[in-house]
């Protein structure tokens, strides 16, 4: 399965096929290989290449971080930061949120992803074209370096005496990217970058080593914050490669 959240893979293959690449069934296919069954996006998809829409943007939103969200009311806003995540047209306006849920008997299961959609104000083109592929690098590189000496300062690194790492390794593989081809370099590296960065602060949140009370807490606030920042470095350059594949700014 991806690292990536659905949302990201879905924006960059949507906007593969209102370039021209492929349809959006194949597109739903490819951005989501790994579910069984997806619902409630394709006929929105298809409405929004029919009006026009050349890209589909990708927001990330946790409870007081809602800078990557377009404009919408307080259930748009309320269920894509229950999910974590939504995608949105930045022309027309609307967005589709994502639900996950297994089904089928014990040891039978499947996944399903239902897809809800939402109205939300369109976006200023000026503020999607400001974001800057080098300053979202630059800012989650400074992040990781700061988040890592904290880690040290406290003594509590995430990794130390456990097979975390190994497991690390295993979640993060770059096999599983699935990602369309033809995005600018230094984007896709931000999203690979970005996306184990997510990945190994959930595994290390998951297991939470036992220190005293005060160095627990403030591990956890550091891999939060730093979850929070790449998760921000991984909205900002998915939208700017998928700006990329709709010919609307030069590749970097």
């Amino acid at each position: 399965m991806s690292t990536l959240p659905a949302s990201v893979r879905l924006s960059l293959w949507v906007t593969a096929a209102y370039a021209g690449h492929l349809d959006v069934d194949d597109a739903l296919e490819h951005a989501l290989p790994d579910i069984d069954h997806v619902s409630g996006a394709a006929d929105r998809l298809r409405l929004w290449q029919d009006l026009g829409e050349r890209v589909l943007c990708v927001a990330l939103p946790r409870p007081g971080q809602l800078a990557t969200m377009p404009r919408g009311n307080t259930d748009l806003i309320g269920a894509a930061t229950e999910a974590g995540e939504c995608v949105f047209v930045p022309a027309i306006g609307g967005a589709l949120v994502p639900a996950v849920e297994e089904f089928g008997p014990e040891g039978d299961t499947g996944t399903q992803v239902t897809w809800t959609a939402y109205d939300a104000d369109p976006v200023p083109a000026h503020l999607l074209e400001a974001m800057d592929e080098s300053e979202i690098e630059r800012a989650l590189r400074e992040h990781l370096i700061d988040a890592t000496q904290e880690l040290d300062a406290l003594d509590a690194k995430p990794w130390v005496g456990s097979p975390l790492r190994a497991m690390a390794d295993e979640r993060t593989a770059m096999r599983e990217w699935g990602l369309p081809q033809g995005l600018p370099g230094r984007a896709l590296r931000i999203i690979q970058l970005a996306g184990t960065v997510v990945a190994a602060c959930d595994l290390a949140l998951e297991h939470s080593p036992a220190h005293d009370v005060s160095t627990d807490s403030r591990r956890h606030r550091v891999l939060l914050d730093l979850s929070g920042g790449a998760e921000a470095a991984l909205a900002g350059a998915t939208t700017a490669a998928a700006q990329s594949l709709a010919g609307m700014r030069g590749r970097r």
